[in-house]
């Protein structure tokens, strides 16, 4: 598998590495997201000591992490060993950093406090009584976010103060899509990414096939397929009622948005949504977003509620609602239905976030912003990019066009009428003006852009 992108994460394990004392680093994330593959990336020319922790018990879990110890230097004594206590097996590693930095890595973290509720306490006073006095570097990874969160990273966790860094690992921007097959056509990214969304196992995977229908056909439509069941698989071992959250996620995929449209679809009181949808914002699955000008986010009543995820909302988009069709062997129906709508109802969509992504390129001497979203009011005006300067005055619109038509100045003219609808800093503010569009421009528009230095036109994305 290509190792792509991840170079603020490699930056930040290199400087914990290059310390003179201990380090401690939590890392988390969503299962596929590569973490794994970034701590081999880092460790790969270093002194590592890499432990999977398994959902066995916390003996057979020890039993195995002692054995891969005494193993790893050559320790008889441990490996014939009977241990009740993790202490000595930590005071070996410790013992041996003397003389070198040793990575340890501890993967699957959650797993242990799992096992055993008391274990993040049996770390910590590992860590303050051994290894915060010797020359390693510890990293905690887990994939179960709530756990992870709760074990290591909440205030009433024993570990907490105990880091010296975290990083929680997303998903690679579209920027770096490219690095996985420098073959594929922008048009090509964009369609592969619209489903796979920057998760590299699921690019991988996709990697082979020759065109996107023809890879979700073969890699999520079939019920044999790795990416069939995958949400179950990720939302499974994070919350109880599995099928309240898919109600929840289908509703969203299927374009509800606000508190109260969910609600009233699944024919339910609002608040009995609130712990869910909180869940599902911590898990990083979901967001509230609310238009970009907003002074007071956690106030508004404008706030909408989206799957943050490319792949899980195409899963509930075209594969949930359709499971008794694909379970009954007529995945060629539901295929034929993927054709006729994905690019306008899915990767339209997907495409103003690649966009939004995008927008930050445009920074310059002049034009600055510090924050990029998008924007609507309650006149049922929505505009797709909105930039602005929190400290200044510019403030740029933007809209986003995957279509095969190329745009003109009606395009401009729309945008430039619904920005008037934004009131922020209106008598002392400096407007510019981008247009995204996936086919191009009429040369009547790329003349008006030549003439005006506050209109920006981005083909490329």
């Amino acid at each position: 598998m290509k190792f792509v992108d991840r170079i603020n994460e490699l930056e930040t394990l290199d400087n914990e590495y290059r310390k003179e004392e201990a380090a401690f680093v939590v890392l988390y994330g969503r299962r596929r997201v590569g973490k794994t593959a970034l701590i081999n990336h880092f460790c790969e020319d270093k002194r590592t000591i890499y432990f999977l922790a398994t959902e066995e018990n916390e003996a057979e879990n020890r039993n195995a992490f002692k054995n891969l110890v005494a193993e790893t230097f050559d320790n008889d004594l441990l490996t014939e060993s009977s241990l009740n206590s993790w202490d000595p097996i930590f005071k070996v590693i410790s013992s041996e950093s003397k003389t070198e930095r040793i990575i340890l890595v501890i993967d699957e973290f959650q797993y242990l406090g799992k096992a055993n509720a008391a274990f993040p306490s049996i770390i910590q006073k590992i860590w303050d009584t051994v290894l915060s006095k010797s020359n390693i570097m510890l990293i905690l990874c887990g994939s179960l976010i709530n756990m992870m969160t709760s074990q290591v990273l909440n205030y009433n966790s024993p570990l907490y103060g105990r880091r010296t860094a975290q990083i929680k690992l997303k998903q690679i921007d579209f920027a770096y899509y490219h690095e996985f097959n420098e073959k594929l056509s922008l048009d090509e990214q964009i369609m592969r990414y619209a489903v796979t969304g920057g998760v590299p196992k699921y690019i991988n995977i996709f990697q082979d096939e020759e065109d996107v229908y023809t890879a979700i056909k073969k890699n999520i439509l079939s019920t044999n397929a790795f990416l069939y069941a995958e949400p179950e698989f990720l939302l499974q071992k994070e919350v109880s009622e599995i099928g309240s959250y898919f109600s929840i996620l289908k509703t969203i995929a299927a374009g509800n948005h606000k508190l109260g449209k969910i609600a009233a679809a699944l024919e339910v009181h609002q608040t009995k949504l609130t712990s869910y949808l909180k869940n599902l914002i911590d898990l990083d699955i979901i967001e509230r977003e609310v238009p970009i000008t907003e002074e007071h986010p956690e106030k508004s009543k404008m706030g909408l509620y989206n799957i943050k995820d490319n792949f899980i909302t195409f899963w509930f988009k075209y594969v949930y609602p359709n499971k008794s069709l694909l379970e009954s062997g007529r995945s060629d129906f539901v295929e034929e239905k993927i054709r006729k709508n994905l690019i306008d109802n899915h990767v339209s969509y997907v495409y103003e976030d690649i966009c939004k992504q995008r927008t930050w390129k445009l920074l310059s001497d002049s034009l600055m912003f510090n924050r990029v979203g998008r924007w609507w009011g309650s006149k049922d005006v929505e505009i797709d990019i909105v930039a602005y300067d929190s400290n200044g005055k510019d403030i740029l619109f933007g809209e986003c066009k995957y279509s095969k038509n190329k745009k003109g100045l009606s395009v401009l003219d729309a945008l430039k009428d619904k920005s008037r609808e934004v009131k922020w800093n209106m008598e002392n503010r400096k407007e510019h003006f981008v247009i995204f569009s996936k086919s191009g421009f009429t040369d009547e528009l790329l003349e008006y852009a030549e003439d005006n230095h506050n209109v920006y036109l981005r083909t490329d994305t």
